[in-house]
């Protein structure tokens, strides 16, 4: 089953902090890489983070690092995503996403073939 299910998303203050999780019930998770990807109103969405199958090759957005950190838990079927010191421009639906090349944490979207329906942050000043 492709399904991924995201959650820990919501409304927060500038400087707060949030964890993000992804999880699926499919077999396919432990062999797949792992990505977050996020859309703003009105753009396009981008790339975040992205976790090899076994967690050894991560990438982040250059704009992101030090304050994003994606981690993953083979054993639940889970991927995380620490948000730390948000602030409002981080506002945005964020989706978790599957890519088959388990070990190419890729940035591109066209590599992801399963989709989380996605979680809404807010972050205001």
């Amino acid at each position: 089953q492709a399904q991924l299910v995201e959650s820990g998303g919501g409304s927060v203050q500038a400087g707060d902090s949030l964890r993000l999780s992804c999880t699926t019930s499919g077999r396919w998770f432990s062999s797949y890489a792992m990505g977050w990807f996020r859309q703003a109103p009105g753009k396009e969405r981008e790339f975040v983070a992205a976790i090899s199958r076994e967690g050894a090759t991560i990438k982040y957005a250059d704009s992101l690092k030090g304050r994003f950190t994606i981690s993953r838990d083979n054993a639940k079927n889970a991927v995380y995503l620490q948000m730390n010191s948000l602030k409002p421009e981080d506002t945005a639906v964020y989706y978790c996403a599957g890519n088959f090349a388990g070990w190419n944490p890729s940035p591109r979207r066209s590599d992801y073939r399963y989709w989380g329906q996605g979680t809404q942050v807010t972050v205001s000043s």
